[in-house]
C-alpha cells in the first residue's frame, strides 16, 4: 500500500481455530473509510448483519487510524467496534491512555477477531506478532488485578493492558473493556463479546515508534497550526484555555444543572440544585484533586486523579472523576457525595462496567422503587450508597436482581412492569444532557447509530458556545443541518482517530491538513465531510439491515410530551419530530432509511 501513516498490516485472528493470519490494509477501505471507526465499522459489515452479537462469527475488532501514536495533538485513541450485545447495531467505542499509540507502534492497524477460545486466553502484542496464550489465571479477576498480573509476566515498561472483569466474563450486556489507565472503551457491551469469546485481555508491548509522514514539512506546519489553535490564549473556549485542563470534563456538571440541561433522578427533574456544585470539576479541584495525568501526545490533560477522604471508599486514590460518570451515579441517582460517586467510577471499572449505563440501571431501578413497582422486593432507594456498591457487584457476578439489571434499562423497566421508564435509545441509556434543555442533544440521540450517544453528533459544543458555530439548546430550528455535521465531522475524526475535543479548536481543514500531510493522499475539507458522511451512512445501512427500520430514531416520551420544571429550560419539551424532518431531508434519508441513490451517491456497496 503507497499510503504513509499505516502499518499496513492487519491480525486476523481466529480465536476457534487458535490461529492467526496477517493481511494487508485493503488501500481502497483506507482511502473511503480511513481507519479506527470507518475501518472496524467496515469489517463488521462485510461479515454482515445476521451474525449475532454473542455468536463466535461475530467480529470483534481493536483499529487504529493513521494519525494514532503520531506526534499529532490527542492521538491515543482506540476503537474497539462490533456488533453490539445491547443494542443490535453496529457499535464502536474508543479508550484514551496509550493503548492506541502502543498497538501502532507494535506494527499494527488492527486486530480482527472472530471464534471462541475453548478456554480463557488473552493476545500478545509485539513487533509485528500476536500470539494467543492462556489466561487461566487472569480469569476471574477485576481489571486492576488483571493489569498487575500482566505486568509482573511482562514488565510495566512500554506496557498496554486492556482487559475485561468480571462483568464482561459473566456477559453482562454492557461490559466493556479497561486499560491500565482505567481509559475505558466503555459504551454499547463490547467487553461483554469479549467474555463471548474466552477472551480476557490484549497486552500490547511495544516502545515509541512515531510514524513517517509523507510529507514532514507539511505535517510539521499542520500539526504546529493545529496545535496552535487548542493553545490559542485569545480564545476562550480553546480546550488548552478553557476550563477542561482546569477542571477536567466535569466542570460541565454546574453550567448544565443551571441550564436544566441535566438529567436528575433518572430525568425526572432537569437540575440537580446544590447537589450540582458539590459533584461539580471545581469542588473536586478544590477538595479531592492530586494529578493531572494526560494521554499520548495530549497538550489539554483533561483527567483529574483524585484522593477520597472519607466516606465509604476513605484512601481510594482514582484516575479521573469524568463528567458523564459523575452525572451518571451521582445527580442521575439522587447521589451528590463526590466521594462515594469516585468510588462507585473506581469500582465501575475494576467490574469492566461501562459507568454511564450502570448508572441509568441503577436510576431506572431507583424510579421503579420509589413508585412502589419493586414491591415486594424492597428495591434501592435514592442516592443509597452502600446499596449502590452492593448492587454494582450483584450485576457483575449475575447475582438475584443483578441477572435482571445485567440486561440494561429497557429489559429492566420492563421487569417492573414500566417500559416507559427507561430512558432510552435503541436499547442504550442515555449520557448526561437533558434533550429538553439542549434540544440538538435529543436528535442526537434518536439519530445516533449505536443508541443513546452524545459523542456521534456532541451539539452540546455548540449550544453551550464552545466552538464557533454557536446555536441556542433551547431552539429546535436548524438542528438537523447541526447534527448532520457534526456526526459527519466526528465520524471522520474518531477514523483518524482523535480524541473529540479536539474539535473545540480544529475543524474539517485541519484534519484534511495533518491527514494528507501524513498518508500523501490529497484531502479537503469538503473530503474530510464526505468521508465522514459515508462512514455514517454505512453504519446505517448495517442497522437498516439488522432490524432498524423506518421510525427507529425515537426518544422517551418523558423528553417529548413532559415540560421540564427547572431551570432555563422551565417550560420545553424536545421537539424530535420536527428536527427530524430537517434532519432527514439533510441525510437524503426516508424516515431513517437510507435510499439506494444515496449509497451509489457515497460509493457504498
Amino acid at each position: 500500500m503507497e499510503l504513509c501513516g499505516y502499518a499496513d498490516r492487519v491480525a486476523h485472528v481466529d480465536l476457534t481455530a487458535r490461529s492467526v493470519e496477517y493481511k494487508p490494509l485493503p488501500e481502497e477501505w483506507a482511502l473511503k473509510y480511513i481507519g479506527g471507526r470507518g475501518l472496524g465499522v467496515r469489517y463488521v459489515f462485510e461479515n454482515g448483519p445476521a451474525v449475532a452479537p454473542l455468536a463466535p462469527e461475530n467480529l470483534l475488532c481493536f483499529m487504529n487510524g493513521p494519525l494514532t501514536g503520531s506526534a499529532a495533538n490527542m492521538s491515543g485513541r482506540l476503537a474497539v467496534v462490533t456488533r453490539s450485545p445491547l443494542t443490535g447495531t453496529v457499535t464502536d467505542s474508543h479508550q484514551g491512555g496509550w493503548s492506541g499509540a502502543r498497538l501502532r507502534w507494535a506494527g499494527f492497524d488492527g486486530l480482527v477477531i472472530r471464534g471462541k477460545a475453548s478456554t480463557p486466553v488473552y493476545l500478545h502484542v509485539s513487533d509485528g506478532q500476536v500470539e494467543i496464550r492462556d489466561a487461566a489465571v487472569a480469569w476471574g479477576q477485576g481489571v486492576h488485578a488483571s493489569v498487575e498480573q500482566f505486568r509482573r509476566e511482562h514488565g510495566k515498561k512500554d506496557l498496554s493492558v486492556i482487559a475485561i472483569g468480571p462483568a464482561g466474563e459473566n456477559l453482562v450486556r454492557y461490559a466493556c473493556w479497561i486499560n491500565e489507565d482505567d481509559r475505558a472503551a466503555g459504551r454499547g457491551g463490547t467487553g461483554c463479546v469479549g467474555g463471548a469469546k474466552n477472551l480476557k485481555a490484549v497486552v500490547v508491548k511495544a516502545a515509541q515508534a512515531l510514524p513517517e509522514p509523507s510529507d514532514k514539512q507539511a505535517w510539521n506546519a499542520a500539526r504546529k497550526r493545529a496545535l496552535a489553535l487548542i493553545r490559542d490564549e485569545k480564545n476562550v473556549t480553546s480546550p488548552r484555555k478553557g476550563g477542561l485542563s482546569v477542571f477536567g470534563t466535569n466542570v460541565l456538571m454546574n453550567i448544565t444543572s443551571a441550564l436544566g440541561a441535566l438529567p436528575a433522578q433518572n430525568s425526572l427533574e432537569t437540575s440537580f440544585g446544590a447537589g450540582a456544585e458539590k459533584l461539580s470539576g471545581e469542588h473536586v479541584k478544590e477538595h479531592l484533586l492530586v494529578a493531572d495525568p494526560t494521554c499520548h501526545a495530549c497538550p489539554v490533560a483533561c483527567k483529574k486523579e483524585v484522593e477520597v477522604k472519607q466516606g465509604l471508599f476513605a484512601g481510594l486514590r482514582m484516575e479521573s472523576v469524568e463528567y458523564e460518570p459523575a452525572w451518571a451515579l451521582g445527580a442521575n441517582c439522587g447521589n451528590d457525595d463526590v466521594g462515594l460517586v469516585a468510588g462507585l467510577i473506581d469500582l465501575a471499572n475494576d467490574l469492566g462496567l461501562d459507568a454511564i449505563e450502570i448508572g441509568d440501571v441503577l436510576a431506572t431501578y431507583m424510579e421503579a422503587t420509589a413508585a412502589g413497582y419493586t414491591a415486594p422486593d424492597p428495591g434501592l432507594r435514592w442516592g443509597d450508597g452502600p446499596g449502590m456498591v452492593e448492587t454494582l457487584r450483584k450485576v457483575a457476578f449475575r447475582q438475584g436482581i443483578g441477572d435482571v439489571l445485567a440486561h440494561g434499562v429497557v429489559a429492566t423497566a420492563e421487569r417492573f412492569g414500566h417500559p416507559e421508564i427507561a430512558m432510552h435509545c435503541k436499547g442504550q441509556g442515555i449520557p448526561a444532557y437533558d434533550p429538553r434543555g439542549l434540544k440538538g442533544m435529543g436528535l442526537g440521540y434518536a439519530t445516533s447509530n449505536r443508541g443513546a450517544c452524545h459523542l456521534r453528533a456532541y451539539t452540546p459544543a455548540s449550544e453551550l458556545g464552545l466552538i464557533a458555530l454557536k446555536t441556542d439548546g433551547l431552539e429546535w430550528r436548524g438542528k438537523g443541518e447541526l447534527v448532520k455535521l457534526l456526526q459527519d465531522l466526528h465520524a471522520f475524526s474518531d477514523s483518524l482517530d482523535l480524541c473529540k475535543f479536539s474539535a473545540f479548536a480544529e475543524g474539517a481543514e485541519e484534519y484534511a491538513a495533518q491527514y494528507s500531510a501524513m498518508t500523501g493522499a490529497t484531502f479537503n475539507a469538503a473530503d474530510v465531510l464526505r468521508t465522514g458522511e459515508r462512514i455514517y451512512n454505512l453504519e446505517r445501512l448495517y442497522n437498516n439491515r439488522a432490524g432498524f427500520g423506518a421510525g427507529s430514531d425515537v426518544l422517551p416520551a418523558r423528553y417529548t410530551a413532559q415540560p421540564s420544571t427547572m431551570g432555563g429550560s422551565r417550560g420545553h419539551v424536545c421537539e424530535l419530530v420536527r428536527m427530524l424532518e430537517e434532519y432527514y431531508a439533510a441525510r437524503g434519508w426516508r424516515d431513517g432509511v437510507v435510499p439506494r441513490a444515496k449509497l451509489e451517491e457515497l460509493g457504498i456497496p
